[in-house]
């Protein structure tokens, strides 16, 4: 299989994109080959298109599985496995953000509510503690706001979404109503 150069383009950014999002290259590749490409593939076509191992390949599809994001196929008279995204690209982004929220999100979680369960030894402890349920407190609630994101349909979340700047504009007008402190924004616009 041959990449066009705009699917190459893709392919080889989400390789780059891929460590800054918990992947290794190899990973990030495959899994926007996966997701641009209109039929089920299997490791040999992935290792021929990607120029790379076919060892490679298996330990990277392993790895989307174990995120969830790749689906194992069989077709009729082959006895090859081939692989597609698990979804929409709305299904493949919440499963991205609750495996990280599991990964990542949840032991810290975790570990803060037990620094918090101990009782300072001393003033720095009591400090440090402050801080600790300050970061607890605010990693609680995004947590809360990412459980209700994970709920909505993607047309809902799709509109929440575009409304984005406007939100801002809608609080910077209450608070100019309500003759609160202009933000540091407001402050130096014309």
């Amino acid at each position: 299989m041959i990449l066009s150069s705009q699917t190459q383009a893709f392919v080889l950014h989400f390789g780059e994109m891929g460590s800054r999002w918990g992947f290794n290259r190899t990973v990030g590749q495959l899994f926007a080959l996966l997701t641009i490409h209109s039929s089920p593939l299997n490791a040999e076509q992935l290792a021929k298109a990607l120029k790379i191992s076919r060892s490679n390949v298996s330990m990277g599809l392993k790895e989307l599985q174990a995120w969830r994001l790749v689906e194992l196929h069989h077709q009729p008279g082959d006895r090859r496995d081939y692989f597609t995204t698990a979804g929409s690209i709305w299904d493949l982004a919440r499963t991205v953000f609750a495996e990280r929220r599991k990964r990542e999100l949840d032991p810290t979680l975790s570990l803060l509510r037990q620094l918090l369960l101990s009782e300072p030894q001393d003033k720095q402890d009591s400090q440090a503690q402050e801080k600790i349920q300050e970061v607890y407190s605010l990693l609680e609630l995004l947590e809360e706001f990412s459980n209700t994101l994970s709920k909505l349909e993607h047309k809902d979340l799709l509109k929440l979404m575009k409304l984005g700047s406007g939100i801002s504009k809608l609080l910077e007008f209450r608070s100019k109503m309500s003759g609160g402190v202009p933000s540091a924004k407001q402050k130096h616009s014309p």
